[in-house]
């Protein structure tokens, strides 16, 4: 009893249908299985061939730099909040899930998408030097005089390491796709199979 109240603290969530624990399971599976060349693409690669989600990932970046500019001039904020915001927005709504909602799997696919976009970051960090990229506005850094992760990395007299600090963030975004994969695994088996053990709803007795 002491263990599954426990267990009901890290997987804050009510008891999933059969069905409804198909159909998340079906979804596990395809976000495996689409996320798998992510986990074998080089980073250098990835840059020049994102996918499609790079596409979702700009919206939101494009959207972190707006609103940053809203609230302050300085320069350094605006240009972080670019990438800073592509990875905090998803973030945000695994929060929103866990702690709102109490919806662990919800969280888990939210923390997934926080994985993907800071993967999507890593090559925009190792291009601060090549400048080989292209980039929103049309054409590369090299021709447009740079990007946000050239000027940031040079302000922080840590251009040279772009490369490294472009490896270890993409480490990151893909670990974090690893534990969120065993994360939602350990959720719909302890939500769909685990809880099955508390009484079902009484049925009403025919008079």
């Amino acid at each position: 009893m002491i263990m599954q109240r426990l267990l009901c603290l890290v997987f804050p969530g009510e008891r999933r249908s059969r069905t409804a624990v198909i159909g998340e399971a079906t979804l596990l599976l395809f976000l495996i299985a689409w996320s798998w060349s992510y986990f074998c693409i080089p980073v250098v690669a990835l840059g020049f061939d994102p996918g499609w989600m790079h596409n979702v990932h700009l919206v939101i970046h494009e959207a972190g730099h707006a609103i940053t500019a809203m609230v302050t001039d300085s320069r350094v904020p605006v240009v972080f909040m670019g990438s800073g915001f592509q990875v905090m927005f998803p973030l945000f709504i695994a929060g929103a899930f866990y702690f709102v909602n109490h919806d662990a799997y919800g969280a888990a696919l939210g923390l997934w998408w926080t994985g993907h976009s800071t993967l999507d970051v890593a090559p925009y960090i190792g291009d601060s030097r090549a400048l080989q990229l292209p980039l929103l506005t049309g054409g590369t850094g090299a021709e447009v005089e740079g990007h946000d992760w050239e000027f940031l990395l040079g302000h922080w007299n840590a251009l040279e390491h772009d490369t490294e600090i472009a490896a270890w963030v993409a480490l990151a975004g893909r670990t974090l796709m690893i534990v969120v994969f065993l994360w939602a695994i350990s959720v719909l088996i302890f939500e769909g199979f685990m809880l099955r053990g508390e009484a079902e709803p009484a049925s009403p007795e025919n008079g």
